[in-house]
């Protein structure tokens, strides 16, 4: 399926007044740091702090009066779990989450806050598939993929389509790969709405893994994932990649050291809570400092959801 710009239009009707058009903060100590003009569109203040919000609410509406009836299924130890949640509250649909019995229980204290019914598996992504196909058939609900669903990746792509909006002569628009639904929707805003604009994903060299997707031609995993930005373990998906090899210029890797310091600079010069994968696009733009010495970049703080009794600094 060709994803055109009537999609992404109908993305931004669908999601209005259903989740917040989050600002736009920018940090003079930042830009100087950062040789450039950085705008920092922060989803951390988006409802249940994340973008996932966008994807999950945009998702939900697209279904038909039955599939809303039967009510939605995802599994997540985190994030997507809780915007599954809280737009399905929203929009009066029953949502069954699948969550690892190590998911911390802040997570699934804040899920099971948004109304949505908890099953517990085994900590492995065979367990959660399972679990969740088993749900879907008892229950007739439909099964949201957090990054693999072109609903989700249209309603990810909102985030960009409101900075661009305010900033259409953006250089470069930067945010962390996981999944790849952020990036992917990011780089179809980018292709409609922007002007001559390179989207770039950040990614950890612990999780590397989209870095060598994009140079393989494809989809490669990771043996192991011990990153501080653990929203970006996961793998790209067969509907998100395509868009990403077309539409992506590069994927900047950073070191973990890196990510941490970009965080506390976040946090310590905007006085704003950002989780550790946020901080990742921020850590790429220094690393590459004369890439983009004196660009107009914007970064998408994709959440912050952080644990603040574990911080990584």
């Amino acid at each position: 399926m060709i994803l055109t710009k009537n999609h992404l239009d109908k993305a931004i009707n669908t999601v209005d007044g259903l989740v917040h058009q989050t600002p736009v903060l920018t940090s003079s100590a930042l830009n100087e740091m950062a040789g450039a003009q950085v705008y920092f569109k922060c989803e951390n203040f988006q409802k249940m702090g994340a973008f996932k919000m966008r994807g999950a609410t945009n998702a939900i509406q697209n279904l038909s009066k039955e599939q809303k009836a039967a009510g939605v299924v995802t599994h997540s130890s985190g994030n997507f779990g809780q915007a599954v949640a809280l737009a399905a509250k929203n929009l009066g649909v029953t949502a069954y989450v699948v969550m690892p019995e190590n998911a911390p229980s802040v997570k699934k204290e804040a899920v099971k806050g948004y109304g949505a019914i908890i099953t517990e598996c085994e900590s492995t992504l065979k367990a959660r598939e399972e679990t969740s196909a088993k749900i879907q058939q008892e229950t007739g609900a439909t099964f949201l993929h957090p990054s693999n669903n072109l609903d989700v990746i249209l309603g990810n792509a909102t985030a960009g389509v409101e900075l661009l909006h305010k900033y259409p002569e953006l250089d470069y628009l930067l945010v962390p790969v996981g999944g790849g639904g952020l990036l992917a929707g990011t780089a179809l805003a980018a292709k409609y709405f922007g002007n001559n604009c390179n989207v770039i994903g950040g990614e950890p060299f612990a999780a590397d893994d989209a870095y060598r997707s994009l140079q393989s031609g494809k989809i490669e995993t990771n043996a192991s994932a011990n990153t501080v930005a653990d929203g970006l373990r996961t793998n790209l998906g067969d509907l998100n990649f395509p868009i990403i090899q077309e539409l992506v210029s590069e994927i900047i890797r950073v070191e973990e050291d890196e990510i941490v310091e970009a965080m506390k600079h976040i946090w310590q010069r905007m006085k704003i809570i950002i989780e550790p994968s946020c901080a990742v696009p921020f850590a790429a733009v220094l690393r590459e400092k004369e890439k983009f010495q004196y660009k107009k970049i914007g970064i998408i703080l994709s959440g912050g959801n952080v644990d603040v009794m574990n911080l990584p600094f």
